[in-house]
């Protein structure tokens, strides 16, 4: 079991709270985590570079000059990737290079993410974390508070919170998601983590999804 310390927006700690890692896959599979990570990296490349190929460039089709008998040494079309303005060999063309894995191994992987923040201690709780109204310069001092660089840090909420969404999203860096929407990428891509206890809650109460090698011991 793992017990987390939970702290109040000024930073003081205010309770525990027990984390059992079973909840949250068993144990951290680094291959796992690599692929679901290139997924997201993959699905969100724009694949537009595109190059002319010897067909689509200008110049006329018709050998230079003829084969034999000038002293010079042979040569084809204008159009060569050999020559200065001709097409581009095997260059690359727009296309998609999005991709999927399974469901259940990407919901396990975003477990597996969430338990090596815990394990590492680069994730905070943080309980009683509500605004009445939007305030960015509130978000700023609970973190400041909290010891978490805002640049790079990713709040979660349990389900959308408008206030601190709104609060939030002003500041550069700094990505607000509900704990519904997490995945893996979005979970390891900052260097902190910022939980509130509702959404650990929440994410403890999600579907579990532990991998064969855990199952097996």
């Amino acid at each position: 079991m793992l017990t987390i310390p939970v702290v109040n927006p000024k930073g003081e700690k205010v309770s525990t709270i027990e984390i059992d890692p079973a909840d949250f896959g068993g144990e951290v599979r680094q291959q796992l985590l690599h692929d679901v990570v290139l997924m997201h990296l993959a699905n969100v490349r724009q694949g537009n570079a595109s190059t002319k190929r010897r067909g689509e460039v200008a110049g006329h089709k018709k050998k230079l000059f003829r084969q034999k008998g000038t002293g010079n040494a042979r040569v084809g079309t204008r159009r060569s990737n050999k020559r200065r303005g001709g097409g581009t060999a095997k260059g690359p063309k727009p296309r998609d290079y999005s991709y999927t894995i399974p469901k259940r191994a990407r919901r396990l992987a975003t477990r597996m993410a969430i338990l090596s923040r815990l394990q590492d201690q680069e994730a905070v709780v943080v309980d009683g974390l509500s605004l009445g109204a939007p305030r960015t310069k509130e978000i700023a001092q609970v973190l400041k508070a909290i010891g978490v660089s805002e640049h790079t840090c990713l709040l979660t909420t349990d389900g959308v919170d408008k206030n601190v969404y709104l609060s939030a999203r002003n500041i550069r860096g700094m990505e607000v998601l509900p704990a519904s929407d997490l995945h893996a990428y979005a979970v390891l891509r900052p260097k902190r983590l910022v939980l509130t206890k509702a959404a650990v809650e929440a994410l403890k109460k999600a579907p579990r999804y532990q991998s064969a090698r855990t199952k097996e011991g």
